[in-house]
Formats: structure tokens, sequence, C-alpha cells
């Protein structure tokens, strides 16, 4: 059995979500009040974790990204990560993080065969990342992005283009990539900050920042990615590493989308721009069967959405969540 949408995409790629807790608050992830933090026992036990991952590795999912919130606030998450290094149907483990925890632990995400870490930073000024995060943790961050670009882990460092804030820094960025073999990608900023979207001066989407680019370089090349990839890559002549854009909001990629999402209460949603499709938490809670399980996944799975725009229009409210909820 093989989790396939009536679209004929193989979904073999699942985002979970550890916890919705953060210890930074971004601004374009949540109010600078924070969100309301869900009670302890409506979040996935990690044994429950656990469970649905190898469920739907058995239906052909064999890459899981953990997110958060910021997954390391969650406790014993190293032990979350030993247990799904023992499932042998996962060919990826990757963990996307703000980096403020992370160093400490850097040494057992290379034994336990880590693939890839995404870094999430917005800025390489310190002032500048304090008015993003609204926290003064930049020192600590730009350490830890040091160490794992010295790790056997893959390095991707995450980059929301927020116009009217770090815009001035996209060259900085891409210029990281000169002598170290890592992946920086600029993301469109999105509506998932607990209001919804907020207003721009500009709007900085993909055809943007890749002309703002294209400018500073007389020579770009554009890589072959692979058919699901998020990102539309490049690469500058001689430069170590290369650079990506992510149009997750004007949702370019979706053709190929090979994902699901499971948030830390248990919400399925086949799309980020879907409201939630049903709560795997109370189904496995109520005595649901692994069988049972798999049902219900290939079931929802053959009514994935084209598209973020058909997701998004099939919602009964506005776009409005804080991406620490969703995960990230």
């Amino acid at each position: 059995m093989q989790l396939t949408d009536k679209f004929g995409r193989k979904i073999s790629y699942l985002r979970l979500a550890v916890t919705d807790r953060c210890n930074l608050r971004c601004q374009y992830c949540m109010p600078a009040q924070g969100i309301n933090i869900v009670e302890r026992k409506e979040l996935l036990t990690y044994k429950e974790m656990y469970r649905i991952t190898r469920v739907l590795s058995e239906l052909g999912v064999n890459k899981v990204r953990l997110t958060g919130g910021e997954p390391f606030v969650r406790k014993k998450f190293i032990n979350l990560l030993e247990s799904l290094a023992f499932n042998d149907k996962l060919d990826e483990i990757n963990i996307t993080t703000n980096g403020a925890l992370i160093s400490k632990h850097i040494e057992k995400l290379e034994e336990l065969k880590i693939k890839s870490i995404n870094l999430s930073i917005d800025s390489l000024h310190k002032e500048k990342f304090a008015q993003i995060t609204r926290r003064d943790v930049f020192e600590n961050v730009f350490d830890t992005f040091k160490l794992l670009a010295k790790s056997n882990l893959n390095l991707k460092l995450n980059v929301v283009v927020q116009s009217g804030f770090n815009t001035d820094e996209i060259i900085d960025f891409v210029e990281l990539s000169k002598n170290k073999n890592i992946a920086v990608r600029f993301i469109e900023e999105m509506p998932f900050n607990g209001k919804g979207q907020r207003e721009m001066n500009e709007e900085w989407n993909y055809t943007k920042i890749i002309n703002h680019i294209q400018n500073h370089y007389p020579e770009i090349n554009p890589l072959q990615s692979k058919k699901s990839s998020t990102s539309k890559n490049f690469k500058i002549p001689n430069y170590k590493g290369t650079f990506g854009i992510i149009p997750a909001f004007t949702r370019t990629i979706c053709n190929d989308c090979n994902r699901i999402r499971i948030t830390a209460t248990g919400m399925f949603k086949n799309c980020l721009f879907d409201g939630g499709v049903f709560n795997v938490r109370d189904f496995i809670r109520n005595g649901a069967s692994d069988n049972d399980l798999k049902e219900l996944f290939i079931s929802t799975v053959h009514n994935k959405p084209e598209n973020g725009f058909v997701a998004e229009a099939n919602r009964d409210n506005n776009v409005s969540e804080s991406m620490s909820t969703i995960g990230g």
C-alpha cells in the first residue's frame, strides 16, 4: 500500500511538529505576547509520534522532518530521535530549529545519523535579530551556525524575507555560501503569524528576490532540483555552497507536492494552507488499530487538494494561525 492522492502524487514526506512551544517570538510567526499554549495532555506523546511515523512509513513515507515550535524546547526530544532512528523504513530524519538550544546535542545528532538541520536565522546583525525574534540570543545562534557548518550534518539556513526588516541582508546571506558547504534558502513571508497577512510596502516574492540577487552577480547557475523540492536552487560559480528560494506564499511548488503535516496536537494537514482534516491523536486514544490508521491515512491523502490556493479556498476561516501551532 502506498499513500497516493487523486492527482497521482505519492506522499513520502511527513512534517511532524514535536511541540507548539518556542523560546523565541519571531514577528512573522507569532504575536509578541506569544500564543495560547495547549496543555501537555493535548500534545501527542513521543510513543504516539513513533507509532504514527511507523504506520506512515509502512505506507511509503520515508522522510520525516521534526519541527515545532522549537523541538529542543520539549524535554527528552533526543529520546524521540533515538526511537525514530530504529525505523529502518526511514531514509531521512531531519530537524528544523532556531539554534538556541541545539549546540550541546550536535555530536549526538551525528551519531544518530540525522541527515540535515534547517537552521532558522533571519538576520546577521545582533540588534536586528533581536528585533525580529524579540529575544537576545544572536551570539548563541551564530555560534551554533558555525558549529553546524563544521559538523557532518547537512546544513540549510532558512531565511524568511521580510519587507522592511532584512531585505538589505539578502546578498550577505548569499555570501555565506562562498566558503561554506551550506544551502541558504530564502522563504517568502507567509500570513502564519497569529494575526494574518501584515501590510508590506513591497512584496518580496520569488521573482523580486531572484532579480535582486541576479543584479549583484554576473553569473548564477540554476541547479536541477528533485521533483518534489520546495526550493528552486542556484549556485554561484566557485562558491562552495548553494542558495535557493522557497515560493511558499506564491505557491508555484504545489504540483509535485509529496508532503503531509501533523501538528503537535495531532491535527493531520494535507496542506500547509488547509484548516486541518482530522485529529489523529483522538483517533488513536479512542482505540484505533494500526490498520484503522492506515485506512484513514489512505482515504484522507486521496483527497489532498491540488494546491495551496484550493486548500485555502476550502477553509471556513482566514489563514491566521501561528506557524508555531502548525509546525514550521
